[in-house]
């Protein structure tokens, strides 16, 4: 993985030196380190050709995950290759508080759900994702199972070997984690009632699975039935017709939020604020709202279509966790899962 990461580190820098003006075009390259898949895919087609017209200048986005994303942002600390950073709300609070992260300038805060504010201005949520229950309503129906309604039906032993969720390192494994161990009476400063439900949990998993293409495999071969996943998941998978439905558990769901910030860098560029000004745009904010089913940040964005998205009276069904509490844990939870639940 990491040597893959620094292939495209040299790739990203050669592209970068043999940028030169044609037909008096500006020669500045933007590289946004964002993420893949669905997400890039919008963000190709309907985001960055726009920006590059307007802005004359060269996109080079390199499409990841989180955890990589922050890892590579360690590793370039002493010469930047990327100019803006698209991260999960976690990860985004880490690389704020390891210095890797500059204010976003000219942010309008009343503009933007407060959710979306991260410490010092440094950071800017750009869409938001519940994180909560997705299971097969045929499979469900064929058995005569009710829907799920709270995060404790994960431990129910009808579930033996039907269940897949993403593992700890992952936000989403991460986050149920935590809603296990407010339920048993802990939380992010107490997280030992959340293992201790987890256990009973991985009884029934049949994998902790971190892909969304392995984790919709799984659910289409009928090798699992139940899993934790977040809502802009999960509407791509229904989009395709597959008979699923997403729950919000009782106790709440909660919210993750797509991140970004513009990389502490010398020299800064400018095209870097512009980069994040037009993802907070209604125009955009609407586009991935409808495209990739990432609920608005911005403050009075309609969108068609909403889904399962946290809107409206689903946004005050959404809870945030103290990422200032866990970030410094974070490890700790990894290598304890790795001893006590995915052995």
């Amino acid at each position: 993985m990491f040597s893959k990461c620094r292939l495209q580190t040299v790739s990203l820098s050669f592209a970068a030196l043999l940028a030169v003006p044609i037909g008096g075009a500006s020669a500045e390259t933007l590289v946004v380190a964002g993420y893949a898949s669905s997400f890039e895919k919008v963000m190709r087609e309907q985001v960055i050709p726009d920006f590059e017209r307007e802005q004359k200048v060269t996109v080079q986005y390199v499409g990841s995950n989180s955890t990589d994303t922050l890892a590579k942002l360690l590793a370039q600390r002493a010469s930047q290759q990327f100019d803006v950073a698209m991260m999960d709300d976690g990860p985004m609070n880490q690389a704020i508080a390891l210095g890797l992260c500059a204010p976003v300038e000219g942010l309008e805060t009343s503009q933007v759900q407060p959710l979306a504010v991260f410490p010092e201005g440094k950071g800017v949520g750009m869409g938001m994702v519940a994180t909560g229950l997705m299971y097969n309503k045929k499979a469900f129906a064929e058995e005569g199972w009710q829907a799920p309604t709270s995060w404790t039906d994960l431990r129910d032993p009808k579930f033996r070997g039907k269940v897949v969720m993403p593992p700890l390192n992952n936000g989403y494994g991460l986050l149920a984690t935590v809603m296990l161990a407010r339920i048993g009476g802990g939380g992010e400063r107490n997280i030992d009632p959340g293992f201790v439900a987890m256990k009973d949990v991985a009884r029934n998993v049949y994998v902790f699975e971190p892909s969304p293409a392995k984790m919709t495999e799984l659910f289409q071969t009928g090798q699992a039935v139940l899993s934790v996943w977040g809502s802009a998941r999960f509407q791509a998978f229904a989009d395709t017709g597959f008979p699923v439905d997403f729950v919000y558990p009782r106790e709440g769901a909660p919210i993750l939020m797509t991140a970004v910030c513009p990389v502490a860098k010398k020299p800064a560029s400018a095209k870097a604020q512009a980069f994040i000004a037009t993802l907070l745009s209604a125009k955009v904010q609407k586009i991935m709202a409808e495209s990739g089913g990432y609920a608005p940040v911005r403050k009075g964005v309609e969108v068609s279509g909403t889904g399962v998205m946290p809107v409206g009276e689903r946004l005050a069904k959404v809870i945030a966790v103290d990422w200032s509490v866990i970030n410094p844990v974070r490890n700790d939870w990894t290598k304890r899962w790795s001893r006590e639940i995915e052995r």
